[in-house]
């Protein structure tokens, strides 16, 4: 397959395949910033100043807010290096999240809120959708600087729509803009408006008609999306995809998957049967400032998939250098909510986030559902600087072997790694 020179090289030529996977979460996208910046500050010190996240992972995935900072982290920009850096990511959120999510405060516009949010989604999208493709402008999907698994939902369907690399180069009807997949994946129900958008098929002319997208937030379907991840790159080693030669469908033990939650509500017991049992289809959207149908389905959507993914590394025997999971299920108040983009809750996020670092890594009981610490494994920042020491060798690993990087045996690289 075509492939930009800063790119890196095929997992045929290492050991492992690298995934890195981010929640979805609105404004709670802060917390997954301040892991993200942290990974990266790990490559620079391995490999010098100008590593980025997508010089290191074969897929980046992301749902909803996950998703947009997926398509900043792998953009290209200014001499085909990633149009954001890691540590860009925290200031986007700081500066643009009031308006995205403007906030009302005063009780006239709390009751005309929540009038609107009957008929209407309770934001309009314009800020955002403008700021998108201001950003993005005329990337589409195939122009990213390594593969992106973004998910959506289209509502005329009623099926997941998977928004990839992958298939973007193998159907022009999948290459869409990638502003597109951003407004689409962030549209969250009852939150910010539904996408549309059509492409034709520059092969078929005017005489096909194109394809039409009419899509809601990637989270009703896979608010984590690590396991849409893992399942396109199976179906590109079931496809035959000579980058993933010699590995076999379902060899868990060569995926190394980073994924990245962006936290979740603690037990306080916000909601009992008692009460549900009461509640018609007014309630269930809109309970004391929250939703309950929404968080019922992104938190079964996000805790499903790491339970899969627990059992499945567990297995393997080796899970704490293959797979690692970083979520804070401690949230509370407006900490948990995902459109809360005031100053003092926006400084709330990035100190939850700096003390997610140092926190003992977590896994999932099997037994229970709960995650908790493992012993002996260190803190996540611990964990991270050990990822990223595997991740290095493994990008080092594929451009000894690479014919494509090797400068005929004079150890140059395309991209070298200082």
């Amino acid at each position: 397959m075509e492939r930009k020179p800063s790119q890196i090289q095929a997992p045929t030529y290492g050991n492992l395949v690298t995934i890195l996977s981010i929640d979805g979460g609105g404004i709670r996208g802060v917390i997954p910033s301040i892991i993200l910046d942290y990974l990266e500050s790990q490559f620079q010190e391995l490999d010098g100043a100008d590593a980025r996240l997508a010089d290191y992972f074969d897929v980046m995935s992301g749902t909803s807010t996950g998703g947009l900072v997926t398509a900043m982290l792998t953009a290209p920009g200014e001499s085909e290096r990633p149009l954001y850096a890691a540590r860009d990511i925290k200031p986007f959120y700081l500066n643009h999240g009031p308006n995205i999510f403007p906030q009302k405060r005063r009780w006239f516009c709390d009751i005309w809120q929540l009038i609107r949010c009957v008929f209407r989604p309770k934001y309009d999208g314009k800020y955002l959708h403008s700021l998108v493709k201001e950003e993005l402008k005329d990337i589409r999907l195939k122009d990213t600087l390594t593969n992106v698994v973004i998910p959506t939902f289209d509502i005329m369907c009623l099926q997941p729509v998977i928004f990839s690399t992958y298939e973007s180069k193998r159907c022009p009807k999948m290459d869409v803009y990638l502003s597109d997949v951003c407004i689409g994946t962030s549209a969250a129900p009852t939150y910010l408006p539904a996408h549309y958008f059509k492409i034709e098929d520059p092969k078929q002319g005017t005489n096909h008609p194109p394809r039409e997208y009419n899509i809601i937030d990637g989270g009703v379907a896979a608010n984590n999306p690590t396991l849409v991840a893992i399942s396109q790159v199976t179906k590109q080693i079931f496809d035959n995809n000579p980058d993933f030669f010699p590995i076999k469908p379902m060899d868990f033990s060569r995926f190394l998957v980073i994924s990245i939650g962006t936290g979740a509500a603690g037990n306080e017991y916000k909601y009992n049967s008692k009460k549900a049992a009461k509640w018609g289809v007014l309630s269930w959207l809109l309970y004391k400032s929250s939703t309950p149908l929404i968080e019922v389905f992104i938190e079964a959507s996000s805790d499903m998939v790491d339970l899969h993914n627990s059992v499945v590394f567990q297995a393997l025997g080796d899970c704490d250098n293959c797979y690692l999971r970083i979520q804070d299920d401690e949230l509370t108040g407006t900490q948990s909510s995902v459109d809360v983009a005031t100053k003092e809750n926006l400084e709330k996020l990035v100190e939850i986030g700096e003390r997610l670092l140092k926190k003992p890594v977590s896994r999932v009981n099997l037994e229970t559902g709960v995650s908790e610490p493992i012993p002996h494994s260190g803190t996540n920042e611990d964990a991270l600087k050990r990822f990223a020491k595997l991740l290095s060798n493994e990008r080092r690993l594929r451009e000894s072997r690479s014919p494509i990087t090797s400068c005929r045996g004079s150890g140059k690289v395309t991209h070298p790694i200082n």
